[in-house]
């Protein structure tokens, strides 16, 4: 069933929601037909409507789907004075946001309660189960952020990273382009379907605001720690949500060889990787990779959230 990417559904709602300190989150929520009820939370820069093709796969199986913009991106406002800078100082906050909205998602829905994250929204994801800020039935991470590629390693990059954020405003953009310096074409980064990358900008013309291009120093020197931290948690290894990840071994943006040694080290993990095949938005991806993604999805509930 071909479905129009770029139109948000006449029964799904887009709404404002509130944290705890009255910051106002853009919320999506796709009410289905009982087979239960997913949370997708996407990355850095992202709007949700990237996903709404993904979604109707999943609302056509009957699923419930849900997903916000994060604070300080798409939406839910900036934590910049320049609002094309993707600034976080702490990623504590979104960890905040993420528990209040599930407590609250949670009890309406159906069971089972799936949590899925792309990117940073997997490390947030993950993350977030192992500090029990949330408690899923099972979780999906695509293409997670547990690592970051650096040209220099990630060890220096960290360090450059924070060098950079305390010697000048640590809001200030840490490059001038959107995912990645030095890149000759952003699309390949994250996929080889034109088309699909193209629906993104379609929806930042119909309304600017949306959009947001690189991160600040503070951002990346956070994502360079905060990521070495939760490969460091000792919590990893009793941590029983059941988790599928999903990596792409060409990866130019996260470290997929660090998103699979995090899933060694689950109780109940499974990994499935792709190759020079696949880019960074596997779920966006041309048909071969994103239909054999979402097939191992598909298992993976039938088998752990039945």
């Amino acid at each position: 069933m071909t479905i129009d990417r770029r139109t948000l559904p006449p029964d799904a709602r887009v709404t404002h929601w509130r944290a705890a300190d009255g910051w106002p989150l853009r919320r999506f929520d796709w009410p289905g037909g009982g087979r239960g009820a997913i949370l997708f939370q996407a990355g850095r820069g992202d709007i949700f409507e990237k996903y709404l093709e993904t979604f109707a796969y999943w609302h056509r199986q009957g699923w419930s789907v849900s997903a916000f913009d994060w604070r300080g991106q798409g939406g839910s406002g900036r934590l910049s004075a320049d609002p094309n800078v993707g600034h976080c100082a702490d990623f504590t906050p979104w960890i905040a946001d993420l528990a209040q909205l599930w407590g609250e998602w949670e009890a309406p829905r159906a069971r089972p309660r799936v949590a899925m994250g792309h990117s940073m929204g997997g490390y947030l994801t993950l993350r977030a189960l192992v500090e029990g800020a949330i408690d899923a039935d099972a979780a999906v991470l695509i293409a997670p952020m547990l690592g970051l590629r650096s040209p220099v390693g990630a060890w220096l990059g960290g360090k450059v990273a924070a060098l950079m954020r305390a010697l000048g405003d640590p809001a200030r953009a840490a490059w001038k382009g959107h995912e990645r310096p030095g890149a000759p074409d952003r699309r390949l980064l994250l996929t080889a379907d034109a088309d699909r990358y193209d629906d993104e900008d379609f929806f930042y013309r119909a309304d600017p605001a949306l959009r947001l291009g690189p991160p600040s120093w503070a951002w990346l020197a956070e994502a360079f720690a905060a990521t070495a931290r939760l490969r460091a948690d000792a919590r990893l290894a009793t941590m029983r949500t059941p988790v599928l990840t999903l990596v792409a071994d060409h990866d130019r943006l996260v470290d997929p060889q660090a998103a699979a040694a995090v899933v060694r080290r689950l109780p109940d993990a499974r990994l499935v990787r792709f190759g020079a095949e696949s880019a960074h938005e596997i779920l966006r991806e041309a048909d071969p990779v994103r239909d054999r993604a979402l097939a191992a999805i598909d298992a993976f509930l039938a088998e752990r959230a039945g």
